[in-house]
């Protein structure tokens, strides 16, 4: 998922979904995928790495 993917998914601007994004990678519940820049992507973290937080 990327920021704009998200964006339409959650019918908010890039902006929010960014800080949506940003928010969700510091609880662990998203992690970034390799690479960055405009091709920046995210995946959802381990279950078990969520809940041992």
């Amino acid at each position: 998922m990327n920021t704009s993917k998200y964006a339409k998914l959650a019918k908010c601007s890039t902006d929010t979904a960014l800080r949506d994004i940003k928010d969700l990678k510091e609880r662990g519940i998203l992690e970034q995928n390799v690479g960055g820049g405009r091709s920046t992507s995210y995946r959802l973290s381990a279950l078990d790495e969520v809940l041992n937080k």
